[in-house]
């Protein structure tokens, strides 16, 4: 039995589906918020979701991560075995509230229209967003779930998961850059453009 095999708690939750209706009711917020035509509710859920996805991603990238690279294996795996199910509808569901919130914002507040070089910072959080988006959608979710359900087996392939976590590892060092990145971005857009 291997390491990782062996330290799998046996009280490790399982991913839990009913997590969708709370991921429903925050779009329902973001839908009343684009709907409502009001800057202000439509600022709130922007700053709110965007506050909560930079500070989750900064802790897990610049906090959690160290700290679990220096956990004994079956105390790391404990770990993931309990973080995973939790972020599995959290971060996405914040990354979708904060860009599309965003968006509207921007498009209320005239910032799609502003003149060059202005336009540029909009250009800017544009690409920032979408990196993070596709980046936490597409690599960081499926490396998230796959290590997850190895960790699940009976037998998991260390290995696999080494490899699994060398990609993860870096994709998050590139999204704390980019959290970091699209706060500056943020401050200018308050500042005016």
């Amino acid at each position: 039995m291997s390491q990782a095999a062996a330290a799998m708690p046996d009280d490790a939750p399982a991913i839990d589906l009913r997590n969708l209706w709370w991921v429903a009711a925050a779009l329902a917020v973001l839908v009343v918020a684009i709907n409502a035509d009001n800057p202000w509710l439509l600022n709130f859920v922007h700053v709110m979701s965007g506050v909560l996805w930079t500070g989750i991603d900064l802790f897990l990238g610049f906090v959690l991560g160290p700290i679990l690279r220096r956990l004994p294996p079956p105390a790391r795996c404990a770990m993931v075995l309990r973080l995973m199910p939790k972020t599995l509808f959290l971060l996405p569901t914040l990354s979708i509230l904060t860009t599309t919130a965003g968006w509207f914002l921007a498009s209320h507040l005239g910032f799609l229209d502003a003149p060059w070089p202005g336009f540029g910072w909009v250009v800017a959080a544009l690409v920032i967003v979408t990196i993070l988006t596709v980046q936490g959608l597409g690599v960081l979710l499926p490396a998230n779930l796959l290590v997850y359900f190895e960790l699940r087996k009976p037998q998991p392939d260390a290995a696999r998961i080494g490899r699994l976590m060398r990609r993860y590892v870096y994709a998050v060092a590139c999204q704390g850059a980019g959290q970091v990145a699209i706060i500056v971005v943020m401050a200018r857009f308050a500042t005016g453009l």
